[in-house]
């Protein structure tokens, strides 16, 4: 795995960090039909849905992006791709993920931004890119894993 480390010093410093992977992945994507997951880590309001709210913006979004605490997704359409943004900190069990339809979320045109991705493995594809938040103090610190070929591209651009 090949990491990447930021400091951020507050909110605005990882929207723009948000905002600089969400335009990589755009202006690296080849075609669409490559699929993306991202798994976010970090402790309850670390910052991980701040974090997918700068990313999806970018890549089209107008409007709130709401955490997908009790709904465990939110779903953006934004041509070429459909994000869907998971918050499985209230799954009890991965196979819930089975019973929700996780299959019809998984397409080629898709991103997957997973927070608490954790608590859906086995189910959950496999990231091509880790995040972890994790507090200093009144700031972040990031770490960026690439696990895959695409992830190592995106993050040598970043």
């Amino acid at each position: 795995m090949i990491e990447k480390n930021f400091f951020l010093a507050d909110e605005a410093e990882m929207l723009a960090l948000a905002r600089r992977l969400a335009n990589v992945v755009s202006e690296s994507a080849t075609t669409p039909e490559q699929a993306l997951t991202f798994y976010l880590f970090g402790e309850l309001g670390a910052g991980k849905t701040t974090f997918s709210r700068g990313f999806i913006q970018v890549l089209g979004h107008q409007g709130n992006v709401k955490s997908p605490t009790y709904t465990l997704v939110e779903s953006y359409e934004l041509d070429p791709w459909q994000i869907h943004h998971f918050d499985l900190y209230r799954l009890a069990d991965p196979e819930e993920l089975e019973f929700m339809g996780i299959r019809d979320y998984l397409d080629t045109n898709t991103i997957i931004l997973a927070e608490w991705p954790q608590r859906g493995a086995g189910v959950l594809p496999e990231p091509d890119m880790t995040i972890v938040i994790e507090y200093a103090d009144t700031s972040r610190s990031l770490t960026f894993g690439a696990l895959t070929t695409r992830g190592r591209e995106l993050l040598d651009k970043l």
